[in-house]
């Protein structure tokens, strides 16, 4: 019987077969190069500007925060803290809103957002810590503690002194000041609120975005006869990109 081969289809085009069959496929003379390229990423720690997506990238992963709010002052009476700044990526795409500042309560809440289009997940930050507690003449206290994120916490302020500043890139509300002081009534300053957090995924990313990484919430001045709360932590973005293998 004969049995007709199609090289190019590696198909039996007629007759029958029995046994084993062994197609060989021609030799490719030269070296060949398989390229893989490595993931890659562009950090934004701070401010605003463009990001432009690189060459072969096909889609990418976006992580942010917003900045911290800042702790309140202690004193006769509190001072309050500013609010963190909010992240954002794409002019309405991407929203990770700052924590709230504090006084004698707690900040509130950073929020997240999504548009359309990504998917992932969008987090809001911790509270502040928002009770408020008056000492008398040579007693120390804490301040309230600082909001949390997904990298962590500030913690309360410590006993008799200012307030603690939220980590650089955090997010973290900045903690209130505490009271050191020999006047008959003084207040213990709030936690600053903690910024919220994205981790999405763009799929069919366009070939630029506008950004800005939230800045840090200001901490509120010492009052009379009180001591400083610590300043919010500040935002960041990491765009991760892929590739074809």
């Amino acid at each position: 019987m004969t049995t007709v081969i199609d090289g190019t289809l590696g198909v039996v085009l007629s007759g029958t077969t029995s046994g084993a069959i062994t197609l060989s496929a021609p030799a490719v003379a030269g070296t060949h190069t398989i390229i893989y390229q490595a993931v890659t990423q562009q950090i934004f720690t701070s401010g605003s500007g463009t990001y432009t997506l690189p060459t072969g990238a096909l889609w990418i992963r976006v992580r942010m925060i917003g900045g911290g709010g800042g702790g309140g002052g202690s004193g006769t009476a509190n001072t309050g803290g500013s609010s963190g700044g909010t992240s954002t990526f794409g002019t309405s795409l991407l929203s990770a809103v700052g924590g709230g500042g504090a006084s004698s309560i707690g900040g509130i809440s950073g929020t997240a957002s999504l548009g359309t289009g990504p998917v992932g997940i969008a987090l809001s930050g911790g509270q502040g810590g928002g009770y408020q507690l008056s000492s008398t003449a040579g007693i120390f206290l804490a301040g309230a503690n600082g909001g949390g994120t997904v990298f962590g916490s500030t913690g309360v302020g410590p006993a008799g002194q200012a307030g603690i500043a939220g980590a650089t890139n955090s997010g973290c509300g900045g903690s209130g000041g505490g009271t050191n002081s020999s006047a008959s009534t003084v207040y213990t300053g709030g936690g600053g609120g903690g910024g919220g957090f994205i981790d999405a995924i763009i799929s069919s990313p366009s070939s630029t975005y506008s950004y800005a990484v939230g800045a840090s919430g200001a901490a509120g001045a010492a009052g009379t006869s009180g001591l400083a709360g610590g300043a919010g932590g500040s935002g960041y973005i990491i765009v991760e990109e892929h590739y074809a293998y």
